[in-house]
């Protein structure tokens, strides 16, 4: 009885000291109400950071495409060269039309980047559904272009300057800005400019935004919230320095080759490296009865004052009213006055 007795007095002691695991569902409360704190700190770390796009690389993004576009037209001009004189003037606007429907079929409408754009590591993403996520960190999130962005990016860029042009060229071939004209084409024509001059100021303006805020180069871009973002992270250089050290050279060389052809040309060098010249003979078996200039037998001989050699008129006279400073091309004299064969000297008119 004593021994029982201790047990039953020492287990209460024991009981207190054993640590026993908490039951399932205070875990399970913890956890319920722990997850709006979660979502509130979720949330406040999740705010929009603002991304730089450089605006050089979308306005030279803008710069290849038409590039691209009018190496294009000049290659397929030339499919049509064997092809009636003018008939290819007369569909230039369809012609240009076919091109850009061509670059947006094979670029856009597949998701994929513009030759422009790709060059410069770009891409378009819709900055309305990137909104709505509400977290943009390095300007490669967010989804492509919808089918109807895509869509109306199509109507504006290729069938809103077809049609614009094809107008332009309509009225001015029907002469609507003249006073003459009926009072409704002149009225549509008036319209026509106030509408092209509100264009031309809004596209100014939101160049302005764009320089400042460095989103959408242009209109469309805007109305349809169409954002030119990175493509990747990492964009690899396409040129590699070996070829821009060509470059450089190449160029210091042509400039110093255009600095230096003018001294070349002239005549004053000529005639001083005449006497070194190994082709002597040659200028010696030079028919002095030849015009130096069409190299024919003057039908009206006049003579160069004072080297005395012999030209036809109408060469020496155009070679001197074109240039006064004109040197004989026999012996780098200067012209000073014309005389004809057997007549009187006539003076060199000079510029005034």
């Amino acid at each position: 009885m004593d021994r029982q007795n201790l047990a039953s007095s020492s287990s209460p002691d024991n009981g207190a000291a054993i640590n026993h695991p908490p039951q399932q569902d205070a875990w399970v409360n913890t956890y319920r109400n722990s997850i709006p704190q979660w979502h509130s700190l979720a949330t406040s770390q999740q705010s929009v950071i603002p991304i730089s796009i450089s605006r050089v690389n979308q306005v030279d993004a803008g710069r290849l495409d038409i590039e691209m576009s009018a190496m294009l037209k000049e290659q397929l001009v030339k499919v049509f060269s064997l092809m009636k004189p003018g008939m290819l003037f007369q569909y230039e606007p369809e012609l240009e039309a076919f091109l850009e429907f061509l670059i947006w079929r094979f670029s856009i409408w597949v998701d994929k980047p513009t030759p422009g754009n790709a060059l410069m590591n770009l891409r378009y993403r819709d900055e309305r559904a990137s909104e709505i996520r509400g977290k943009v960190r390095t300007g490669l999130e967010g989804p492509g272009l919808t089918a109807a962005q895509k869509i109306w990016y199509c109507v504006a860029t290729v069938g809103g300057q077809y049609i614009w042009a094809r107008l332009q060229s309509f009225s001015a071939f029907r002469r609507w800005g003249d006073s003459e004209q009926r009072s409704l084409a002149r009225g549509v024509w008036l319209l026509m400019q106030r509408m092209e001059g509100i264009y031309k100021a809004a596209s100014f303006s939101n160049l302005l935004f764009f320089l400042y805020t460095g989103r959408y180069r242009n209109l469309i871009e805007r109305a349809l919230r169409a954002r030119l973002v990175y493509g990747s992270p990492n964009m690899n250089r396409a040129v590699s320095f070996e070829y821009m050290n060509r470059q450089l050279v190449w160029n210091e060389f042509s400039e110093l080759l255009l600095l230096l052809l003018p001294l070349l040309n002239s005549a004053s060098v000529k005639s001083f490296l005449r006497p070194f010249s190994k082709d002597k003979s040659s200028d010696s078996s030079v028919d002095e009865t030849l015009c130096p200039i069409c190299q024919g037998t003057p039908s009206v001989p006049f003579l160069a004052i004072p080297c005395q050699h012999r030209y036809c008129y109408y060469c020496l006279q155009t070679r001197c009213s074109v240039s006064p400073s004109f040197r004989c091309p026999r012996c780098g004299e200067p012209v000073a006055a014309m005389q004809r064969h057997g007549g009187l000297v006539s003076n060199i008119p000079q510029k005034q």
